[in-house]
């Protein structure tokens, strides 16, 4: 299915389900594609992370509710997916910088949070640089450790950081970031700090090898200061390369960032000229 229908599908598959319990593969099946890619695509494309999302319309709906209604806390709290009007109370403050009760009380303002919509629009036009390149499987050897999809975007430079604080540099240098879901249908994913892994050298305390299977894989270059250069390469792979895939569909859920070394550069990972990859694996249809 194409993005932008897939997208389009998902929020209203979301909102004919609000009050259901729903999941990110729940969504996902609904529009025949992984959960894996899904979820990286919808939150490069709406700004959202599906849970997010979800949560935002939630709130939104039931403030609407309690500002217009008798209806109770509780009542809406369970609604809308809480356990308890406590955590229900929690969420909705931060959201509306408000309790219930006052909106209840209509002494104050509350936040709308309106269904994302879809528009088309005449985009593109531009070449977009990649190579398909048929790998081996390899083995790579790093720091590993899992993810929640949600929170994932700061959680992981964290992870990079701490590799680094830690001296593990010495160790592993990160050539590689490589996101792992096997499954493709889960809430979690497995990161990797790595480099290729030397058979004949020793693996240090608190690190995994892992091996990468043989594909085909989709190379996209990109070019300048990180990390706008990844991210900006990332964007247009999901709003312009996949709507646009024809003869290939996505094999694996496996996404890697390939990095050159930062000393090549007068700038490290700033310079304007900078290199790395974003390495996607594909399949004939």
């Amino acid at each position: 299915m194409e993005w932008t229908k897939a997208i389009s599908g998902a929020i209203e598959y979301i909102e004919h389900n609000i009050t259901e319990d729903i999941s990110l593969e729940d969504i996902a099946g609904h529009v025949n594609i992984s959960a894996f890619y899904f979820q990286k695509g919808f939150s490069l494309l709406c700004g959202y992370t599906i849970s997010e999302y979800i949560r935002n319309r939630r709130l939104a709906l039931a403030a609407e509710e309690l500002a217009s209604g008798d209806a109770k806390v509780i009542d809406i709290a369970i609604k809308y997916g809480w356990d308890s009007p406590d955590s229900f109370t929690k969420a909705f403050t931060r959201f509306h910088g408000a309790t219930p009760s006052m909106v209840q009380k209509n002494k104050t303002m509350i936040k709308a949070f309106a269904p994302l919509k879809i528009k088309l629009s005449l985009e593109g036009g531009y070449v977009m640089d990649y190579r398909m390149t048929k790998k081996d499987s390899f083995t790579v050897i790093g720091a590993l450790k899992k993810f929640s999809y949600e929170g994932a975007n700061e959680a992981v430079p964290k992870f990079w950081k701490e590799h680094s604080e830690k001296g593990n540099n010495k160790h592993v240098c990160g050539m590689f970031g490589i996101n792992i879901d096997e499954a493709m249908q889960q809430n979690e994913f497995e990161y990797m700090i790595a480099d290729l892994y030397n058979p004949i050298e020793d693996i240090p305390e608190g690190f995994v090898t892992k091996t990468i299977p043989a594909f085909t894989w989709a190379v996209f270059p990109c070019k300048g200061a990180m990390p706008d250069s990844m991210q900006n390469v990332h964007a247009k792979i999901f709003s312009e390369w996949l709507p646009t895939l024809k003869g290939y569909e996505l094999a694996a859920g496996y996404c890697i960032e390939m990095y050159e070394d930062p000393s090549k550069y007068p700038k490290g990972t700033f310079d304007e000229k900078y290199y790395s990859e974003i390495w996607i694996p594909v399949k004939k249809k």
